[in-house]
């Protein structure tokens, strides 16, 4: 299969020297740009959070990648490449050995998991095709781009005296012309300059969110996705009976799950009335929170485990890392959290708050409408600590109320709010501890988009 760096049907300048069914061009200046593309888009592929922790397929892409770039005119063969990689036997039955195509699979995974956003930044898209060892380069940006930025080095080398005669048809040009064609070249610098700038700060906005989830990679073992369990009381049948208005209104569960029973409030009820149900206890706002993570993690490509109530405890989080959801109703979060910078508190029986630390530490309250008592708003905690008093990296999401929670989840899984939040970070944020307090508005009891209020890494 053809290997060559595609830029156009009609374009050759770029293809290597000696690639069959293709004539043989002459060495251009174009060569060491187009190696250069290809192993500072090698480098991205080999930083994401795709193959960060796979060791065995950063080895196999850059042995591939390198081997073509090499100019090696000998295809790549599996013999090759398990005895160059693997340790193989010069020798060895391929047939009966198949870890250069398990790793070439696993390889060709990981990239297209990659390219699902493909970097705005990227000249050109590694591939490795079926049935091939031999990596492909395509080109990102359209031809008569690439051209244009051919012109803009050679407008660079005019206004710094630096023109070689690499071209026999080029003619000097006359003072008039010349300054034009600086001028031009001046022109195109600038707009380069410009197009970069915004190209960096638009691939570095991407990356935030790679960076925050990207310590969930140094461990092999699925993510744990951990959500509390309340504990919950439901009327018993006999009440519902005894209650019941006319003959077998709420005889089947189905009237029960969907129906009160009819009490006044001043009728008796006996603590034998109320039963103790372990199959409810989800809250909305948690379970709002868990399928939007889930989501994203699934996206960055990390398994996960969804773990509700008892159904992990300490030894579990020191084992794997996690994300634990819920604050009061979570024991976990309480503890994981304990001491730090913003922390859940009670203020008073029934009054809860998010706390800083500190004497002078400012406090954060859900808010209601004194005239309906409806929550109009309330506050979230993102905390996302690299290395936790489990010994694992945890992320924890929680709000004071339900929509508290989704609005916590909706910072952590988006990068325009991350972003946000830490465009003030010191550069090595990601191998720090951070935390993030968000406001929700509250409309119809669902939370509004969220709104960054305080930021603090350490």
């Amino acid at each position: 299969m053809s290997s060559e760096l595609k830029q156009s049907d009609h374009t050759t300048d770029s293809l290597p020297s000696g690639t069959k069914g293709h004539p043989e061009p002459s060495r251009s200046s174009h060569s060491e740009p187009d190696h250069a593309a290809v192993n500072h888009e090698l480098e991205l592929i080999v930083a994401s959070p795709f193959f960060h922790a796979s060791k065995r397929s950063q080895q196999f892409l850059k042995y591939v990648v390198q081997y073509r770039l090499g100019g090696n005119e000998e295809p790549l063969k599996e013999r090759t490449i398990g005895t160059m990689l693997y340790n193989r036997p010069a020798d060895y039955a391929t047939g009966d050995d198949s870890v250069v195509r398990v790793q070439a699979s696993e390889v060709r995974r990981r990239l297209e998991q990659y390219y699902q956003e493909p970097p705005t930044d990227s000249l050109v898209r590694i591939e490795l095709p079926l049935g091939s060892y031999a990596p492909e380069f395509r080109w990102v940006l359209p031809h008569r781009l690439l051209e244009d930025q051919s012109t803009l080095r050679r407008a660079h080398a005019i206004k710094t005296g630096a023109i070689l005669e690499q071209n026999s048809s080029f003619v000097p040009l006359n003072r008039k012309r010349s300054a034009w064609v600086i001028g031009l070249g001046c022109a195109l610098l600038v707009a380069g300059i410009l197009t970069g700038s915004w190209i960096y700060q638009k691939r570095a906005s991407k990356l935030i969110l790679t960076q925050f989830w990207s310590p969930i990679f140094t461990s092999s073992k699925p993510l744990l996705i951990c959500l509390p369990k309340t504990v919950l009381y439901r009327p018993s049948i006999a009440l519902y009976e005894r209650s019941a208005k006319t003959t077998g209104e709420f005889d089947n569960e189905v009237d029960r799950m969907n129906g009160r029973p009819h009490l006044n409030p001043d009728d008796m009820v006996h603590w034998g009335d109320m039963i103790e149900y372990h199959d409810f206890g989800l809250g909305k706002g948690d379970v709002e929170a868990a399928f939007r993570l889930s989501g994203l993690l699934a996206k960055l490509g990390k398994d996960t485990e969804l773990r509700i109530g008892s159904d992990y405890g300490w030894d579990d989080l020191r084992n794997a890392p996690a994300v634990v959801i819920g604050a009061f109703s979570n024991p976990w979060t309480m503890k994981i959290t304990s001491g730090l910078h913003f922390t859940f508190a009670e203020h008073q029986p029934g009054l809860f708050r998010i706390q800083e630390q500190g004497p002078a530490g400012r406090a954060w309250f859900p808010q209601f409408d004194p005239r309906t008592a409806i929550l109009t708003s309330d506050y979230g905690l993102v905390t996302r600590l690299v290395n936790s008093s489990t010994g694992q990296f945890v992320v924890c999401v929680a709000g004071i109320t339900a929509p508290g929670s989704e609005a916590a989840a909706e910072v952590a899984a988006k990068q325009e709010y991350l972003q946000e939040a830490l465009r003030n970070a010191p550069s090595d944020w990601p191998r720090k501890n951070v935390q993030i307090v968000v406001k929700a508005t509250v409309i119809d009891a669902v939370a509004g988009p969220p709104e960054i209020v305080a930021v603090y890494v350490w």
